[in-house]
């Protein structure tokens, strides 16, 4: 079945509703220009709030190492998401000093973005999110899309994750088109930038396990 993962949650309400629904992961976003960004001390009531029955992961923006290991002391997250220019070698650094699985989010618009993923034996998981325009502030949770035919019976040797504007309305026909094994929502499942329904994420969920290839 593909499973999914529900990022940019803030609110205790937004993580149960993702862990009632099903959700295989839970993110939370450490990037300051992001309406879902979460201090370390946000992020670290957050968890003290609920329940942690399936792993948390944290999105990071090249982080530097400072913050990198307060969020690994005070939030323990099972993974990082580096979701900017970071290189391989920095993925290797990043899990030596967090001790933590690795999500590499990668931007794409071409076929040759997607072979770019093979490069990639440092992570643990693979993200595949549209590339953002030129004058976007931040690498994701625009609410885009890209091409998912670019992706149809995608083989790797590590598994992946399909980002970039997915809703409700549109996961199963991702989906069909790409057979992927793991999604990633965030603005899709919002009501505001920043303002997760519990409603859109059990839709988004119910979705996902109705269309899921079995």
């Amino acid at each position: 079945m593909t499973r999914a993962k529900i990022c940019g949650v803030t609110t205790p309400e937004a993580y149960t509703a993702a862990v009632d629904g099903g959700a295989a992961f839970v993110g939370l976003v450490s990037f300051e220009r992001s309406p879902r960004h979460l201090s370390v001390d946000q992020m670290q009531a957050l968890m003290a709030a609920v329940e942690r029955t399936v792993p948390v992961v944290v999105l990071t923006v090249d982080a530097d190492d400072s913050l990198l290991a307060d969020i690994a002391a005070r939030v323990r997250p099972d993974f990082i998401q580096l979701h900017g220019a970071e290189t391989p070698e920095r993925a290797e650094q990043v899990l030596a000093l967090t001790g933590a699985g690795i999500i590499k989010a990668l931007p794409v618009s071409t076929a040759a973005d997607v072979e770019a993923a093979r490069e990639w034996d440092a992570a643990d998981y693979l993200l595949f999110d549209a590339r953002p325009p030129r004058d976007a502030d931040r690498p994701g949770g625009l609410g885009h899309t890209f091409d998912w035919s670019l992706l149809a019976d995608l083989k790797l040797s590590k598994p992946w994750f399909l980002a970039g504007g997915l809703t409700p309305d549109n996961v199963a026909e991702a989906i069909r088109i790409t057979g992927v094994p793991l999604v990633d929502v965030s603005s899709g499942v919002e009501t505001a930038p920043g303002v997760k329904d519990s409603g859109l994420i059990r839709a988004f969920l119910d979705r996902v396990r109705d269309a899921s290839p079995r």
